[in-house]
């Protein structure tokens, strides 16, 4: 059935310069909703623009407005979470001609508990492609291509990086998908997931706690990634981690008189005097 004509369905697609979203992630292939152009346009998407909750820290809104997004990531270069990463390139997919559903996700990270589902994610079919595919470009740690949903998952490697989808029977028999990813402590159940649709509403709800409650950890402390074909650059407060995808990495402490140059070198965030000086006033940088 075609979606109604509810503007809630869709994902304002109209509203985005595309000219600027793709100068910004350095896509110069064909517009059109080939598998190969989702492949790169989420590839250049997620090595070109951070994942990062400076705003939340900070104690400000993170609106998923189109025109905010723009303004955050595409003009001021700056990064987001997830529910801003999808938002924007859902936007990028509709014009292009993708079909695109939201989805929601619960981050485990082998915590074994039951988490909110907090994590934005698309399920994406292609014009030339039977397959339907999942997109995860704002988790901060890849996968840098779409992976598909099959009816037997299992491990596969995109690019050097190690996952593995499983699939499982949740509550009230409900069919349910884990992602694991290889990192240094091994295999890891990164989150779970089902294919009920999600929509912009639904994303606004999840945003709302994941940037104002006290309980969310993206209010706490600075959490910035950059995710690259051969490296993953973590900074977890005051912690600078660096990834491999044989599972190799090396931790270090930094001071705060590092933290500037870490951010604009490694992550390609530059903050101006005022941000920088917020930012660093907050609790976390003395705890």
């Amino acid at each position: 059935m075609p979606k109604p004509a509810d503007k809630a369905y869709h994902w304002d697609g109209g509203e985005l310069d595309l000219d600027l979203y793709l100068e910004r992630i350095g896509y110069t292939g064909p517009r059109t909703p080939t598998l190969a152009a989702l492949r790169a346009l989420v590839a250049a998407h997620t090595t070109a623009i951070p994942f990062e909750n400076l705003e939340a820290v900070l104690g400000r809104p993170v609106p998923l407005d189109l025109e905010t997004l723009q303004d955050k990531l595409l003009r001021n270069r700056r990064g987001g979470y997830c529910y801003e990463h999808v938002t924007l390139l859902a936007a990028a997919l509709e014009r292009f001609g993708f079909g695109i559903t939201g989805l929601a996700g619960r981050v485990t990270m082998g915590s074994g508990g039951l988490r909110p589902a907090t994590h934005a994610l698309l399920r994406v079919t292609a014009g030339d492609d039977d397959r339907v595919w999942l997109v995860d470009v704002g988790f901060g740690a890849g996968p840098l291509e779409p992976y598909a949903l099959v009816d037997s998952p299992g491990e596969f490697t995109l690019g050097e990086w190690r996952f593995r989808l499983e699939r499982e029977v949740g509550e009230l028999e409900t069919e349910q998908w884990v992602l694991h990813q290889f990192a240094g402590q091994g295999w890891v159940d990164r989150y779970t997931f089902t294919l009920a649709p999600q929509y912009r509403v639904d994303y606004g709800v999840g945003n709302h706690f994941v940037a104002t409650s006290p309980r969310s950890p993206f209010t706490q402390r600075p959490f910035v990634q950059r995710f690259l074909p051969d490296v993953h650059h973590i900074l977890d407060g005051h912690t600078l981690t660096t990834e491999h995808p044989d599972g190799s990495s090396r931790s270090r402490e930094l001071g705060i008189g590092e933290l500037r140059e870490t951010l604009a070198e490694v992550f390609d965030i530059e903050l101006d005097d005022e941000d920088f000086a917020a930012l660093v006033r907050r609790p976390w940088a003395t705890n």
